[in-house]
């Protein structure tokens, strides 16, 4: 078994800007009365405070879910070697100047009308809690780990995990 650390405050908030970032696209899932609605959305930008933000079209089933409910779930994985999930409260917002901060080009696949597309909006998720799994050491010195452990069979854990706390 791995090392269990449990962080809280400034220390979560970092956890969760350095795997949210490195990962990137998350399953981002709203509840449609008691049903979780899931969908693959990256993160534009994770504050210092540990907040995610999110560019979305207006009309979309997220926001229309965030409207009625704005609890959230959000679930990050990079296969064998980090993954996230994260409890919290989204709000959607309008604000030009926070647009034009997150807006990258590839949005435009889904916003045809690019930063000046009216349908654009934004989400911001202010994560409560949740929990942390990743390696110490890294991609590689994981699978190298795991091989060994599978041609030892003895564990050779080099994860690290805990609850995260805002």
């Amino acid at each position: 078994m791995g090392d269990h650390k449990d962080l809280s405050d400034n220390l979560a908030a970092d956890k969760i800007k350095d795997l949210a970032e490195d990962i990137k696209t998350c399953m981002f899932c709203t509840y449609n009365e008691t049903r979780l609605q899931s969908r693959p959305m990256s993160v534009q930008k994770v504050d210092e405070l540990g907040n995610l933000w999110f560019l979305s079209d207006r009309n979309s089933s997220q926001n229309a879910e965030i409207t009625q409910n704005p609890v959230v779930e959000l679930f990050f994985s990079a296969p064998q070697d980090k993954f996230l999930t994260l409890h919290g409260t989204a709000s959607i917002l309008y604000k030009r100047e926070i647009i034009e901060e997150l807006y990258d080009p590839i949005i435009k696949v889904w916003m045809p009308g690019g930063i000046d597309d009216p349908n654009l909006s934004v989400i911001k998720v202010v994560p409560e809690d949740g929990y942390y799994w990743n390696n110490k050491n890294g991609k590689l010195v994981a699978i190298a780990k795991m091989t060994a452990a599978l041609v030892t069979g003895k564990t050779m854990d080099d994860g690290i995990e805990g609850t995260l706390e805002l």
